[in-house]
């Protein structure tokens, strides 16, 4: 065709079609998408609403006892059950972003540790938590079940046990997999898009209190568990998700566990690879911790042992067995090495970590598949040296190898023979030797405690 010869007029109608039809195209693309997002965001509103029904329905449907009658309030999907529709809404929520152009925080390459921390309160949990807060390239929470013990009441004993036990299973399981809005359900007041200011001690958490999850300080906004070394703005959970996705492995410590049993479908569910360490510590040690810590919990306990004044109830040494021996279970089920823990469950005493912190830490992490940092070893020299006065007792700092026998001398020997007569099966299984006499409490030349191994199942 010459240069200068003009197109004849059909081609520019063709031409004009095509464009015409291109943006129709588009138009219809960008309502389908729209279409799409908004069928996602009714299930996800669905989901939702489901998950903030009431406690007691919560309850109800985690109870595998199907001889149990529950109260009536109706019924709610268990968490077991909405795990899975997160699952497949998750799967098809990326799918469509990924076909709208998004992106979404890569997981991480390689082999990803889930460590629970596995204790009761006052045994130094807090304290031996540190060694795994303190690795840069671990996401760590601190007690985050606190929220659903809050949150969600339970009655001692029968289907009302079973229940929590499995309410705390299933959100540790969403936890362990950086599905952080699960705790919304359960932090008073509700977080407001995602952001809030009540989680319970955020300042334990050094990958809470750091950036990008550490947004600007905001004014006249308090926070009560706020972080420790800088001044964050309020919590935004789904930048702590996209931290916890990022890190290459996530370590929880937790004290509202005490049935291992219940974590067998943690150790099973494929996208897991869970190591569980059982921390335990000489019961009357635990005891005379709680009095302080507790003072008003345990007041009677206390008039009990010096005035004579008060009658010990007997449902109090009764539960006080009841958690010696579901400690006990729990650690002989571990030591059993059935095939689903085997290599993934250690029981270690907290007396040995007091005394040899250092090559207790290594061994932890050798058992975890993580490597130990220079960070986590200086942070445990330098904070296994405390001064002789250092008496928070919530401090984790301590100057440990005084530390440990430090109850000996506070506890009355009336109060060592309770704990002896009701926790003897799980004193003996743990090492720790009684008592005949208060000379023989109160003596450091007398041993208490037999040497012992780590336990560690592999």
């Amino acid at each position: 065709m010459d240069k200068g010869h003009p197109l004849p007029q059909d081609f520019w109608e063709l031409l004009h079609c095509l464009r015409m039809r291109s943006k129709y195209a588009i138009l219809l693309v960008f309502v389908v998408a729209l279409v799409i997002i908004e069928k996602e965001n009714n299930i996800i509103s669905r989901v939702s609403d489901k998950l903030k029904q009431s406690p007691q329905s919560l309850m109800e449907a985690n109870s595998t006892d199907s001889g149990s009658v529950l109260p009536e309030n109706g019924s709610l999907l268990s968490l077991s059950e909405l795990d899975a529709a997160f699952s497949q809404l998750r799967n098809r929520l990326q799918n469509v972003t990924l076909q709208l152009g998004g992106t979404l925080p890569a997981p991480v390459q390689g082999t990803r540790r889930h460590i629970l921390l596995m204790a009761t309160t006052r045994t130094g949990s807090s304290f031996v938590g540190e060694f795994f807060n303190q690795q840069g390239n671990i996401f760590y929470l601190f007690e985050p079940l606190w929220h659903i013990e809050r949150t969600v009441s339970f009655e001692t004993g029968g289907a009302n046990a079973v229940g929590s036990a499995l309410v705390y299973r299933d959100v540790l399981k969403q936890l362990f997999l950086c599905d952080l809005y699960i705790l919304e359900n359960f932090i008073i007041p509700f977080p407001e898009d995602h952001l809030t200011q009540f989680l319970f001690r955020r300042g334990s958490s050094r990958s809470l209190c750091e950036e990008p999850v550490c947004t600007p300080f905001v004014k006249k906004v308090f926070e009560k568990y706020h972080c420790k070394n800088r001044r964050c703005g309020p919590l935004n959970v789904t930048l702590a998700m996209e931290a916890c996705r990022r890190k290459e492995h996530m370590a929880l410590k937790v004290v509202r566990i005490r049935q291992l049993e219940y974590l067998r479908p943690l150790v099973e569910d494929p996208r897991l690879d869970m190591r569980i360490i059982q921390l335990v510590r000489d019961p009357r040690a635990v005891l005379a911790s709680r009095i302080v810590a507790f003072s008003g919990k345990y007041e009677t306990w206390k008039k009990w042992a010096t005035e004579g004044t008060a009658t010990l109830n007997e449902d109090e040494v009764q539960r006080l067995r009841g958690n010696c021996e579901s400690i006990r279970l729990s650690a002989e089920l571990g030591l059993r090495q059935p095939a689903w823990l085997r290599g993934r469950y250690m029981l270690v005493r907290y007396e040995d970590i007091a005394r040899s912190p250092l090559q207790k830490a290594k061994e932890m992490y050798r058992f975890s598949g993580v490597a130990i940092t220079p960070q986590v070893e200086e942070w445990i020299r330098k904070n296994t040296q405390a001064p002789h006065n250092s008496n928070d007792i919530y401090s984790t700092q301590k100057n440990s190898s005084e530390q440990f026998e430090k109850w000996r001398f506070s506890i009355p020997f009336k109060l060592a023979q309770v704990v002896q007569n009701v926790c003897s099966p799980a004193m003996k299984l743990f090492g720790y030797k009684l008592a005949g006499s208060p000379e023989a409490l109160t003596n450091r030349s007398v041993s208490l405690l037999e040497e012992r191994r780590t336990f560690w199942v592999t």
